[in-house]
């Protein structure tokens, strides 16, 4: 348990960001996400500087007033959507060279940049930019990757480049490199950045391999710093996270699923967080026939606005009508689902059985 403080309230750890890419959580307006608890939110710098430009969102007055937002914003620097352009973008030493996935210009982001980009939309916890190795990758692919994210955190360390009360991450890389993990870790930990994420992973790797990397990697990381392993991901992979010391989740899962009819369903009121359990819930696919006369709630166990007030039947009609408020239901509970988890991991820490 700790207590993460922010230029826009203190939150309590361990946590989930619901994912707003473009200043907007999929199919939700900020009174939603409010409503659903959520303390913090995820913005992405490369995707506000493609659209709508951060000049706006400056003359705006930042970005917590551009969305209506009162509550803690973390800004991603850009570095894993950047990785995901692998055809369009060129890795060197002064920074990332990439053209716009909307209309093809042509952007260079120095980790300078990245920064001075994330000061303007005024966000709480901004992260460097980092390098994001690939899986699978050789040795030599990763070890560059390290070299190049442990030089542009460095090069970010100037206290110019970030607003006043706003937090610093650096991220470790190292692909499933014990050596280069360690490295990274080491070499960031160094530097004294607020907090530490954990990057380069949920690429593609078994997941035994991922807590594997945490289990040597959170070790080197201080106690009293947050960590936060970026872009994970199931919610038996987020108990598993947590019990190995992490802080800070983000993924697009409860989202991305939802807008899919996949909910997550509690199977009990309460959780048994025995290592290695993921019987506790059930992926539940709203849009199957089996459903059409269902008149029970999404979820019985769940308190939320969609789960009080519609059930599967009508859930699963709005879905096959095309209708865009499946969308917004679906969503809803989902990211519920996952607030509730981590409300439910805080308490059983709280209460000794975690």
């Amino acid at each position: 348990m700790g207590e993460l403080k922010t230029a826009h309230g203190v939150v309590a750890t361990p946590f989930f960001m619901p994912i707003a890419t473009q200043a907007s959580v999929k199919t939700l307006d900020s009174r939603d996400v409010e409503e659903l608890r959520a303390e913090t939110i995820l913005s992405n710098t490369y995707h506000l500087l493609l659209r709508p430009g951060v000049g706006i969102i400056r003359r705006a007055g930042g970005l917590h007033k551009f969305m209506n937002w009162p509550r803690p914003i973390l800004t991603d620097s850009g570095g894993f959507q950047i990785f995901s352009l692998a055809k369009q973008r060129k890795i060197k030493e002064e920074g990332a060279i990439f053209r716009s996935h909307i209309d093809g210009r042509q952007f260079t982001l120095a980790p300078e940049l990245a920064l001075q980009i994330q000061k303007d939309l005024g966000s709480d916890i901004a992260m460097v930019l980092d390098v994001c190795a690939p899986y699978p990758c050789s040795e030599s692919e990763a070890k560059e990757a390290v070299r190049l994210t442990t030089l542009w955190a460095e090069r970010s360390k100037s206290p110019k480049l970030r607003k006043k009360k706003q937090l610093v991450f650096g991220i470790v890389q190292g692909s499933v490199y014990k050596d280069l993990r360690l490295q990274s870790a080491r070499e960031l930990v160094e530097m004294d950045f607020d907090g530490y994420a954990i990057g380069g992973l949920a690429v593609g790797e078994p997941r035994k391999k991922m807590f594997e990397i945490l289990d040597y990697v959170v070790p080197e990381l201080p106690e009293r710093a947050p960590h936060y392993l970026m872009g994970v991901g199931q919610p038996e992979e987020i108990v598993e996270a947590v019990r190995r010391g992490i802080d800070m989740f983000d993924c697009v899962l409860p989202t991305r699923n939802a807008r899919h009819g996949l909910l997550y369903v509690s199977r009990k009121k309460t959780v048994d967080f025995s290592p290695g359990r993921s019987d506790f819930y059930e992926a539940l696919h709203i849009t199957n026939e089996r459903f059409k006369n269902d008149f029970s709630p999404i979820d019985k166990n769940c308190s939320c606005h969609t789960c009080r007030n519609y059930t599967r039947a009508y859930l699963r009609h709005l879905f096959s009508a095309g209708e865009p408020l499946a969308l917004r239901l679906a969503t809803i509970h989902n990211v519920h689902f996952y607030l509730e988890l981590m409300r439910k991991i805080r308490a059983a820490i709280r209460a000794g059985k975690f």
